[in-house]
């Protein structure tokens, strides 16, 4: 395992570095770096490392998603105000009714089964997404409007309700059918995260301003309970409807709120943590990617996937009518809302392990997403937001 690690790390950062030079985001370069070592080619990646993939992804997550919240200038996203909300679930929505009018006719499938390819592919990558929307309110573009605390609010709910949407239409497939409380579990998931994290800034908050300590040493602190909430999402799971991952980012905010000097340093701590995990997340992401898959799909696949993301992006332009953003803020948020990956290499092999019919085809679409979107995404992200936001004055 550690000389897996070590591969990971080496040739991950090797190619990312060698995107960047090639002007490409180093995301690109550290996909193919896992592709290159897993098993679709050279398979010199451990079993045994593979094994908890998802686990280290999920560490990557919270790192990332706790370096958010420290960052997130809630009182600008209270400003954008309505367009926020819809930003949470419609463009999903969108895109998982473009999969069920277009998958049928591309690929042969069943309605139900486009609904759930849909509800795989629907959940935008927050890993992708919230990365570079620190980095373009960093710059200050388009924090004015709120325009990258909108678009990183946004991807980091997106998911919660999509697999939800995914858990009901699996669960028609398996002939378990589908509770209406699984659905209002969506909003309820939402409100509990929020406040539960929220609460726990608070919390630290005082705590920090009590006991005084060094930083370091609150990040392992802040890493702890990130850990535990994640766990009682899974734990509470089938009784009570609770999101883990918004939680850790509500409970940046919270400290953030009430500590500003320290939420500032903590999030620098965590810039620093971020330059592994980035690296290890997107690596073992390409590492889930089977080129074979991908390969037997061919074109129907790939035009599945962009028609679904033409759907999307009427969706995102809704959520964003008569907010007051200028045309090119607009199509900001619309290429900002294309990156996949985490849960697609996630949940995309979940249908095949239920033994679903529909599996194997679920499986190659979320790997066509993951190949065709991340890349795509961020590089539009990267190239756009210099040229189509206003720089704060």
């Amino acid at each position: 395992m550690l000389t897996s690690l070590a591969y990971i790390l080496l040739l991950g950062l090797l190619l990312g570095a060698l995107a960047g030079k090639l002007r490409l985001p180093p995301l690109i370069g550290m996909i193919a770096a896992g592709i290159l070592l897993g098993p679709s080619c050279l398979n010199l990646l451990s079993p045994t490392l593979l094994g908890i993939s998802a686990d280290l992804r999920q560490l990557a997550l919270i790192i990332i998603l706790t370096r958010a919240g420290l960052s997130l200038d809630v009182a600008t996203l209270k400003r954008v105000g309505r367009p926020a909300v819809l930003m949470c679930f419609l463009p999903a929505c969108f895109e998982i009714a473009g999969m069920v009018v277009l998958a049928p006719r591309l690929l042969g499938v069943s309605v139900l089964d486009a609904a759930i390819m849909g509800a795989v592919v629907g959940a935008v990558s927050p890993a992708v997404i919230v990365p570079r929307m620190l980095k373009v309110t960093e710059e200050g573009y388009g924090t004015d409007k709120g325009i990258p605390q909108l678009v990183l609010a946004g991807a980091s709910v997106d998911d919660v309700s999509v697999i939800v949407m995914f858990t009901m239409f699996t669960g028609l497939a398996s002939g378990q059918g589908a509770s209406p409380l699984t659905l209002a579990g969506v909003p309820v998931s939402i409100v509990s995260g929020a406040l539960v994290g929220l609460g726990l800034g608070a919390v630290l908050a005082a705590f920090f301003k009590k006991f005084h300590m060094r930083d370091s040493v609150k990040v392992v602190i802040l890493l702890s309970l990130a850990f535990l909430l994640v766990a009682a999402e899974d734990a509470l799971e089938g009784r009570f409807p609770f999101s883990g991952l918004l939680a850790v980012m509500g409970m940046g905010v919270g400290l953030q709120r009430f500590r500003g000097e320290v939420a500032l340093r903590l999030s620098a701590k965590f810039s620093k943590l971020w330059v592994a995990a980035e690296v290890a997340l997107f690596v073992l992401v390409g590492a889930a990617v089977d080129l074979k898959y991908a390969a037997a799909a061919g074109v129907a696949a790939v035009l599945a996937v962009l028609g679904a993301l033409c759907f999307r992006a009427v969706g995102v332009l809704l959520c964003v009518a008569g907010s007051g953003f200028s045309r090119r803020e607009k199509l900001f948020c619309v290429l900002s809302y294309l990156p996949k990956a985490t849960v697609q290499a996630a949940i995309g092999g979940v249908p095949l392990a239920m033994g679903l019919g529909c599996g194997q085809i679920v499986l190659t679409v979320a790997v066509i997403a993951i190949l065709v979107t991340a890349p795509l995404g961020a590089l539009a992200i990267d190239v756009s937001y210099k040229r189509l936001l206003t720089k704060a004055k």
